[in-house]
């Protein structure tokens, strides 16, 4: 008896493979397109991405078009390939915008340049195009029954962009160009006030302005002390039991010291 199943499965899959090989040599759009769409309900979806490519021109633009141009973007979603998902599903919103289906490719859409988005570390072209989809999404859709989720991818590649912000502001510290780093957690603190990460902000900024005191020349020496103790105290007032008050507390006695020669 399992004999007998293993041989029709294999039959079936070879009937399959001819089927398919047929279909993409054939002229014939409507067999084409039946073929097609038995590779994707089947979830053979490189298959059926193939017969899409094939299918299109003839069906874009076409009212007849829209259920294969939604099942090409599902395919190439389901496939991973999330550039080609992004343009296809944009392109049937664009194509199809009375379609019932149209919500659904525009969430799909934008959801495919989320995935996208690379870590913070490295450049985020692609996240701010993320964000500029999702949130186009939002705007057009406030009432869907993705915006749950749409919502949440929204904050997700938000937060990433704040990510890449602060870690620039404190490449700064690291390298010792506190000048640049004061300016970039100023800057920093000023467009994102509601971030998680201000009370780090606050203390590299700190940090930067603390350094560059104690290392600038005389001249300049006393207002930068000053600066760098309002950065004290408006780390402190943020946050009084910061945990960085030891090295914060550390760094305005020395402050204070430094600044005593001057009030002599």
């Amino acid at each position: 008896m399992k004999k007998i199943i293993s041989v029709l499965l294999v039959a079936l899959f070879l009937y399959s493979c001819s089927d398919y090989q047929a279909a993409l040599k054939n002229e014939d759009v409507a067999a084409k397109f039946d073929v097609a769409t038995k590779m994707y309900e089947a979830g053979k979806y490189t298959k059926a991405i193939r017969l899409f490519e094939q299918l299109a021109p003839a069906y874009r633009g076409k009212p007849s078009g829209e259920k294969l141009f939604y099942m090409y973007a599902q395919s190439c979603y389901k496939t991973k390939q999330y550039y080609l998902a992004g343009y296809q599903f944009d392109s049937f919103v664009s194509g199809y915008p009375k379609s019932e289906k149209s919500e659904e490719c525009a969430y799909l859409g934008a959801q495919s340049y989320s995935m996208l988005s690379p870590v913070y570390s490295i450049d985020q072209t692609d996240t701010f195009k993320a964000i500029e989809k999702i949130q186009g999404f939002i705007d057009r859709y406030p009432n869907s029954q993705y915006i749950t989720e749409a919502n949440a991818i929204s904050r997700k590649l938000n937060d990433k962009i704040e990510r890449k912000v602060y870690e620039n502001a404190l490449e700064y510290n690291r390298i010792s160009n506190y000048k640049s780093a004061i300016i970039a957690f100023d800057n920093f603190i000023a467009d994102y006030p509601g971030t998680t990460l201000k009370e780090k902000a606050l203390y590299y900024k700190l940090d930067s302005a603390y350094s560059l005191a104690i290392n600038s020349v005389p001249s300049k020496m006393e207002e930068r002390l000053i600066t760098a103790k309002t950065s004290y105290n408006n780390l402190v007032k943020f946050k009084p039991n910061t945990e960085y008050k030891k090295k914060a507390d550390e760094m305005l006695a020395q402050i204070d010291v430094e600044l005593q020669k001057y009030n002599k």
